[in-house]
């Protein structure tokens, strides 16, 4: 094949993609001015599911609870590519004032997977039309990717043995990354992460008598200056690692020593042996402090995430395609791995792919309550999903 033959379809698919982009953004904006919490995403599916079906895709509704699958085939392939996208808002009370802001007060789309959805539809809505492509494409609309398990409900319903997929290809919007550019790597390229709570149980007593008292605060302030020294002093220099602290609840009134206290938190990783050390460290100092004091402390470690590796060849593959897109230039290949986390993990340690950050413009930042996605983005989005079932799934082969 012409070595521009790839470069001249990948602008064909932009320019079909840029064809249909009002459409798709007003779909986007109508999924953010009704957001749905995670395993709550019923309107959201429904409306993914009748868009599917609208274009001849056959439909799976309820993977995974409230997760979507379309299914689309062409020729006599026997190879599968999987395209994830995620549904789920946050519990955030916007404030962009914007015409499509949320109608649901408490709850936004601060992450952008209203984009998300709408770019997936619109590869959809492509790869329908254009059928340029032998063998299968499995849409994969994701529930619960912020942190409630959306990825592992799926998994456990058997999405990859109802839906086998030989590839597997997500993406991320990048705030202050210009529209138009990708960012992507090899390896590991975002963090592990868990949650944990610790309860920390002594003997209330009346303020004035703290001899009466085990004191929970009192342990809870000696346990959160000895948890900084996992990271510190257990884990390697060669490892990155964060441990945080985020909340600590106690308490109602100025002169009762409360009965019980509450520690909560974030861990993140790069590597899953890293955060077993740090499960294992944080339950050990707990409920040794605790017990020195003559209080218990209970630990609820709850490992969400997996680290984020991308396979080596997926990554190069996914990278080539959107450099075809937009030019090597706007392209970066080797950035720095990120300390948040993904659940699409879970689906990259079942199935070789890779994921991808694309440019959001200059937004605020994702989790803030002045986020919102960039339309203008959507085709580049579009033409790169297409794109790769165009190239791993070659009409033809």
């Amino acid at each position: 094949m012409p070595t521009e033959a790839p470069k001249e379809a990948a602008l064909e698919a932009l320019e079909r993609a840029r064809q249909f982009q009002p459409e798709i953004a007003a779909i986007r904006r109508d999924i953010h001015a009704n957001p749905e919490l995670g395993m709550e995403e019923y309107r959201t599916a429904e409306l993914v599911a009748r868009k599917l079906e609208e274009w001849g895709i056959e439909v799976h509704r309820g993977v995974g609870k409230t997760g979507v699958v379309g299914v689309l085939r062409s020729g006599n392939g026997d190879s599968a590519v999987g395209l994830r996208a995620d549904m789920d808002a946050l519990p955030i009370q916007e404030a962009t004032g914007l015409p499509h802001a949320s109608t649901r007060p408490g709850l936004m789309h601060a992450c952008g997977h209203d984009g998300h959805t709408a770019t997936l539809l619109g590869a959809a809505k492509y790869l329908a039309e254009t059928r340029n492509f032998n063998g299968t494409v499995n849409f994969i609309f994701q529930p619960a990717e912020e942190g409630l398990g959306g990825a592992e409900a799926m998994l456990k319903d058997g999405l990859f043995e109802r839906f086998p997929c030989n590839y597997v290809y997500g993406m991320h919007n990048r705030p202050g990354l210009d529209v138009g550019k990708f960012i992507i790597g090899k390896g590991v390229r975002m963090a592990g992460g868990a949650f944990f709570d610790i309860t920390i149980t002594g003997r209330g007593a009346h303020g004035a008598r703290p001899q009466e008292s085990i004191d929970p605060v009192v342990v809870a302030c000696h346990l959160g200056a000895a948890l900084q020294s996992v990271v510190a002093r257990n884990i390697s220099a060669n490892d990155q690692a964060v441990l945080s602290i985020t909340k600590i609840q106690a308490g109602d009134a100025y002169n009762v020593i409360p009965e019980r206290a509450v520690m909560s938190g974030t861990a993140r990783t790069l590597k899953r042996e890293v955060m077993e050390t740090i499960e294992q460290r944080m339950k050990q100092l707990s409920v040794n402090i605790a017990e020195g004091f003559g209080a218990t402390a209970e630990v609820d470690f709850r490992f969400l995430f997996a680290p984020l590796v991308n396979d080596d060849a997926e990554a190069e593959v996914y990278g080539d395609a959107a450099a075809e897109l937009v030019g090597e230039e706007n392209l970066n290949r080797n950035a720095a791995p990120a300390a948040a986390s993904e659940d699409f993990s879970f689906m990259l340690e079942r199935v070789p792919g890779a994921h991808i950050n694309f440019g959001n413009g200059a937004s605020a930042a994702v989790h803030n309550d002045r986020y919102d996605f960039n339309d203008d983005s959507i085709p580049y989005a579009v033409a790169l999903f297409s794109r790769i079932v165009e190239k791993k799934l070659p009409k033809g082969a």
